[in-house]
C-alpha cells in the first residue's frame, strides 16, 4: 500500500446507530494505508454523565475520555482480523509492511499534548486531525452517522455540532486535506479507501 495515508475517525455514534459493522466491512478491504481513530461512543457518554456527579475537572474528564477511546479501539479491533491496536507513531507505519490496519490508542501521545485544550471542546474529531498533523503527510476523514451537506465548510460543520470546534483549527493550521462522510456515503468512502468493488 503506497501513497498518502488516511487517518480515518470512526464516530462512536456508528456503534449506537448500528452502522459500525457495515463500515468496518468496508474499511477492512482498504487498499490505501489507513489508520483508524475510534470515537468514544457510549464509553465517553459515561464520562460525560459521571463528571458532574463526581465534580471532576475538565482535565480529568479529558483523560477519561481518551481512555474511553481505548475501549472503543478494542471493540473495533475485535471486529476484523486485519486490525491491530497501536499507540506510538513508529507503530503506525505497520501497514506499510504487513497490510494490517492500525487502530490508534490515543492516551500515550495525547494526555500531555499542550497543543490541544484538555476539555470537551476536543473530541476524537480533533484528535484524528492532530494525529494526521503529527504524521505530516497524511489526510484526515471523519465518518459520521448523520447526513452531511456536500458543500458544508469546516466552520459550518462546527457550528452545527457535526464536528468539534477544535477540528477546523487543527485542519487549518496543519493544512490538512479533509473530508467528513455522512450517512449513505459508503460509496464515496470506498473510493477514498481504494476498495475494490465486489462482484
Amino acid at each position: 500500500m503506497t501513497g498518502r495515508p488516511l487517518v480515518l475517525k470512526l464516530g462512536g455514534s456508528l456503534a449506537e446507530s448500528g452502522h459500525l459493522k457495515n463500515i468496518i466491512r468496508l474499511v477492512e478491504r482498504a487498499r490505501r494505508r489507513t489508520i483508524i481513530v475510534p470515537g468514544g461512543g457510549p464509553f465517553a457518554d459515561s464520562v460525560r454523565a459521571l463528571q458532574p456527579q463526581l465534580n471532576l475537572t475538565d482535565a480529568a474528564a479529558h483523560r477519561l475520555a481518551l481512555l474511553a477511546m481505548h475501549q472503543m479501539a478494542i471493540v473495533i479491533a475485535g471486529l476484523s482480523e486485519r486490525f491491530v491496536t497501536t499507540e506510538y507513531l513508529p507503530e503506525l507505519s505497520i501497514s506499510r509492511t504487513t497490510g494490517a490496519i492500525p487502530v490508534w490508542l490515543p492516551y500515550a501521545l495525547q494526555h500531555h499534548d499542550a497543543t490541544l485544550p484538555a476539555d470537551w471542546t476536543v473530541t476524537s474529531d480533533a484528535l484524528a486531525a492532530r494525529l494526521a498533523e503529527r504524521l505530516i503527510e497524511a489526510d484526515v476523514a471523519l465518518v459520521k452517522s448523520c447526513p452531511i451537506a456536500a458543500d458544508a465548510t469546516l466552520e459550518e460543520l462546527a457550528a452545527q455540532g457535526i464536528v468539534d470546534p477544535v477540528f477546523p483549527i487543527v485542519v487549518t493550521r496543519a493544512r490538512l486535506a479533509w473530508r467528513v462522510y455522512g450517512a449513505g456515503e459508503e460509496a464515496l468512502l470506498a473510493d477514498a479507501l481504494r476498495v475494490t468493488p465486489t462482484a
